[in-house]
C-alpha cells in the first residue's frame, strides 16, 4: 500500500513504530495532490511549505515519545474554517484574498495534536448548495466520476479524501453538506450533535444549524478526528459544557440487542433510485443480521421539514452574510459614486447567484408583515420536528435511511433548477433542524459503479451508538475498502 492510501489508524502505528516519518507521509500526500488535484480541482490552496514544516515538527515530538492519534497526519480543511495566515475564502469572490488573523477552536485542538494541514478545500460558496457547483473560484469533480459532482457543500473535503489526498478532512454541515458529499464519494462523514463541536472560527452561514465534522475513510478514523475537535468552548455561545466520552472505545462492543428505526415517510419505493433503495434494502438485513432489530418509526412532519429549512437557513444567511458590505474587508467595488452605491455593486460582484437567491429569499422571510407567516412558522414546525425525533428514539437507538435520494448527478445536471437541489438533502436537512448526530458510510454501489451512502442518526450527543452501529456494518461489509480509479 502506497502512503498516500493509508487509514489515520494505519499511519499513526507506522509513525508510532518510527517505520514511516511524518515528512515521508505528508511528502508523499503533496505528491499525490500535484499528481490527481487537476482532474478533481479538490484544493483551493494547497501549503506545502507549511505542511512539510510541520512534519518535520511532528517527527521532533514523535523521536520524543510525543505522539497523539493525530500527530504527523495530513489533513485538508474545508475553506470556511479560519485558519490564522492561510487564506480562508468560503469559495467567494467577496472573501477570495480574506487572511484570518487567527485559528478556529478545531485548527487550533488539531495543532495542538501535531496534525499537518495541507490545504484549504473546495466547497459550495458560504456553504449553499449540495454539488460544489456554486463555487464562486472552481468547479469540484467526483473522483468516482468526473463528468459527476463530488456532492456539497463539502464536496472538496470529500474528494480529497476519496482520491487519497489527504488522510482525513474537517467539513461543515447546515443541511448535509458533510454526510451527502461522504455518500456520493463513497467515505464516511460525520455531523456531530449541535454544540458538541465548537463553532468558534466557522463562517457563519445558518449559525442554528452549522455544525463541524469529519471526513475520513472509515469509521474508526472518523471516531479518532471526534476524539479531538469535540469538547465545549468558551469562546463559543452555542457550544456545550459536557463531557466527551472516547468515541474510538466505543466501537468495540457488538450491536446485538439495539433498535434501529427505519421511518415510514422516507418510502424506499417513491422517489428514491432504484439502486439506492436496494443497498439501504439489502443494510437493513445485513443490520438483523448483526443482531439488531429493525421496526418501523413515524416522523410525522418530516414532509415539511425541506420548507422550514430553506426557510430558517436562508433568514440567518441573509442576516450572518449582511457584514460582507466591502467597508472593513473583502472584496471592495471601486466604481461608485456613493456608500450606497458602493454596497450594492460590492454584493453583486462578490456573492453568485445561488448566494444572492438565498439572501433574497431570507429577507423576504424576515420582512415587516412576513416574519410570523414564514419565520415563525418554520420556527414552529422545526419544534414539531425536534418532537418527533424524541418520540421516535423513546423506540429505538439509531434511525436509518438514505443519505441521498440517488447517486451523483452530473455535474450541471441541476444546474438550473434550485429545487432538484434543495430536495437532494431531503432526509438529511432533519437532523440539522432537530440538532441531532449523523454520520454518512458506505452501504453499496449503483449499477453505473457510483457510491450509495447509509445514513445512521442518534439522540442528542450520542455519537457513540451511532459510531459503534456504523462500525460494526463497515467490518461486516467491503464497500468501504473499494477505491476509485483515478
Amino acid at each position: 500500500m502506497k502512503l498516500h492510501e493509508l487509514t489515520i489508524q494505519d499511519a499513526h502505528n507506522l509513525l508510532k513504530k518510527k517505520e514511516i516519518s511524518s515528512k515521508e507521509l505528508t511528502g508523499a500526500v503533496l505528491d499525490r495532490i500535484e499528481e490527481v488535484d487537476e482532474k478533481t480541482g479538490a484544493y483551493i490552496t494547497v501549503v506545502k511549505k507549511e505542511a512539510l514544516l510541520d512534519a518535520e515538527n511532528a517527527d521532533k515530538c514523535i523521536s520524543k515519545g510525543e505522539i497523539t492519534p493525530l500527530t504527523g497526519i495530513p489533513l485538508s480543511i474545508k475553506d470556511l474554517i479560519c485558519t490564522k495566515g492561510v487564506r480562508t475564502t468560503c469559495a467567494s469572490k467577496i472573501l477570495e484574498n480574506f487572511t484570518p488573523p487567527y485559528d478556529a477552536t478545531v485548527i487550533t485542538k488539531l495543532k495542538k495534536a501535531g496534525a499537518v494541514i495541507t490545504g484549504k478545500v473546495n466547497m459550495d460558496e458560504f456553504g449553499m448548495g449540495s454539488s460544489t457547483e456554486n463555487s464562486g473560484l472552481k468547479t469540484t469533480c467526483n473522483p468516482w466520476d468526473v463528468t459527476r459532482v463530488p456532492g456539497g457543500s463539502s464536496g472538496g473535503s470529500a474528494a480529497s479524501v476519496a482520491a487519497d489526498m489527504c488522510l482525513g478532512s474537517l467539513g461543515s454541515d447546515t443541511g448535509g453538506s458533510i454526510r451527502q458529499p461522504a455518500s456520493h464519494c463513497g467515505i464516511v462523514g460525520m455531523k456531530p450533535t449541535y454544540g458538541r463541536v465548537s463553532r468558534f472560527g466557522l463562517v457563519a452561514f445558518a449559525s442554528s444549524l452549522d455544525q463541524i465534522g469529519p471526513l475520513t475513510k472509515n469509521v474508526s478514523d472518523c471516531a479518532l478526528i471526534m476524539n479531538t475537535i469535540s469538547g465545549y468552548d468558551p469562546k463559543d455561545s452555542t457550544s456545550v459544557p459536557k463531557d466527551v466520552p472516547d468515541y474510538l472505545s466505543a466501537l468495540e462492543t457488538g450491536i446485538e440487542g439495539l433498535t434501529i428505526g427505519v421511518p415510514r415517510e422516507f418510502d424506499l419505493d417513491e422517489g428514491v433510485h432504484p439502486d439506492v433503495s436496494m443497498a439501504v434494502k439489502n443494510a437493513v438485513k445485513k443490520m438483523e443480521e448483526l443482531g439488531a432489530k429493525c421496526v418501523d418509526i413515524s416522523l410525522p412532519h418530516s414532509k415539511y421539514a425541506v420548507a422550514a429549512y430553506y426557510v430558517i437557513a436562508t433568514s440567518e444567511a441573509s442576516s450572518n452574510l449582511a457584514r460582507y458590505d466591502g467597508v472593513k474587508y473583502g472584496l471592495r467595488d471601486k466604481n461608485q459614486n456613493n456608500l450606497i452605491e458602493m454596497f450594492k455593486n460590492t454584493r453583486k460582484a462578490g456573492f453568485g447567484p445561488e448566494v444572492q437567491r438565498r439572501i433574497t429569499i431570507g429577507t423576504y422571510a424576515l420582512s415587516a408583515g412576513y416574519y410570523d407567516a414564514y419565520y415563525g412558522k418554520a420556527s414552529q414546525v422545526r419544534t414539531l420536528i425536534i418532537e418527533d425525533y424524541s418520540k421516535a428514539f423513546e423506540e429505538c437507538d439509531v434511525i436509518l435511511s438514505p443519505v441521498a435520494p440517488a447517486p451523483a448527478p452530473e455535474i450541471g445536471e441541476n444546474a438550473e433548477d434550485p429545487l432538484a437541489m434543495y430536495l437532494a438533502d431531503i432526509f438529511t436537512l432533519s437532523a440539522n433542524l432537530a440538532g441531532i448526530p449523523g454520520i454518512s458510510l458506505p452501504c453499496g454501489f449503483s449499477n453505473e459503479g457510483l457510491p450509495v451512502g447509509l445514513q445512521l442518526t442518534g439522540g442528542h450527543f450520542n455519537e457513540e451508538t451511532i459510531l459503534k452501529v456504523a462500525y460494526n456494518f463497515e467490518q461486516a461489509t467491503d464497500f468501504h475498502k473499494k477505491k476509485p480509479n483515478i
